[in-house]
């Protein structure tokens, strides 16, 4: 090859220390005018009013008391794993059951073009309804509990898997499958051996999108006939005016989405490892 010829650019990676550091400046700047805003009692834009909120201080203090008690000593004192862990089963119950839905009813869609017509229409109609406008319906045809919590929240991730895994499948070239067809793999086997590998890119991202929103929704879910969970305990520090508690849960919140998009992350990677149609 000539000196001449253009070389492959190698990407290099940027270290995670230094990653960590570039993301450092943003939330310290929100905690300094968030100060700042509190205790000059500032009047932003929509009329939000800052001299009523908590001081970073108070939810800092909050935190620390939910997860290990013996500071404000109230009735939600240490008790940040019980609603975390009744959390994080229902937006896993609602969550891996809109995936093992979705997928399957995705990858025939996007396959099938009479399996598309015949679908389309019903989840074009269904899709735009929003999760809130179910929530009424839900308390009455399911109750209160676990399971109309679970249910909101498959609502919520069962579309954006549904419509990136046709995406993804639809996107699938033809010329793969015929080449897969021409090595011996038969029709059966298409769908689960070329088409859902090939297609995985467009799922991941629908998957992390619904993981997103079930942690959103939940709270919706939460906020009725439930006493243990994070949409709950932010239900009951509302009726209480207990600001400090209110963000303290949506940081909890945050931070649960956060880590859960991560490890969803990390299995992706696990999986698509030197399997060039998925990485």
């Amino acid at each position: 090859m000539s000196s001449t010829q253009a070389r492959p650019t190698l990407v290099r990676r940027r270290p995670r220390g230094a990653t960590f550091l570039l993301a450092l400046p943003v939330p310290a700047l929100i905690l300094v005018f968030w100060t700042i805003g509190v205790q000059q009692a500032w009047d932003l834009p929509f009329g939000i009013q800052m001299g009523f909120l908590p001081t970073p201080w108070e939810v800092g203090r909050r935190l620390v008391d939910l997860a290990a008690g013996g500071i404000v000593d109230d009735a939600f004192s240490g008790t940040l794993p019980a609603h975390l862990w009744a959390s994080t089963q229902r937006v896993l119950a609602g969550f891996g059951l809109a995936v093992a839905l979705a997928v399957p009813l995705g990858v025939v869609m996007g396959r099938y073009s009479l399996a598309f017509r015949m679908l389309d229409p019903t989840v074009n109609l269904a899709r735009p309804i929003p999760v809130t406008a179910w929530a009424p319906l839900t308390l009455l045809i399911i109750g209160y509990g676990d399971g109309s919590a679970i249910f909101l929240v498959f609502l919520a991730a069962f579309f954006p898997v549904l419509l990136n895994t046709i995406a993804g499948v639809r996107q699938v070239p033809p010329r793969l499958i015929e080449a897969a067809a021409m090595l011996g793999t038969r029709p059966a086997q298409v769908l689960y051996k070329v088409v859902l590998p090939a297609s995985m890119r467009s799922i991941a991202s629908g998957l992390r999108v619904a993981l997103g929103l079930a942690w959103v929704i939940l709270v919706v879910g939460e906020t009725v006939g439930i006493s243990t969970g994070l949409g709950a305990m932010i239900t009951q520090a509302r009726d209480q005016s207990k600001t400090d508690l209110i963000v303290a849960g949506m940081i909890v919140i945050g931070l649960c989405g956060f880590v859960a998009d991560r490890l969803l992350s990390g299995a992706l990677t696990l999986v698509t490892r030197r399997r060039p149609t998925l990485t």
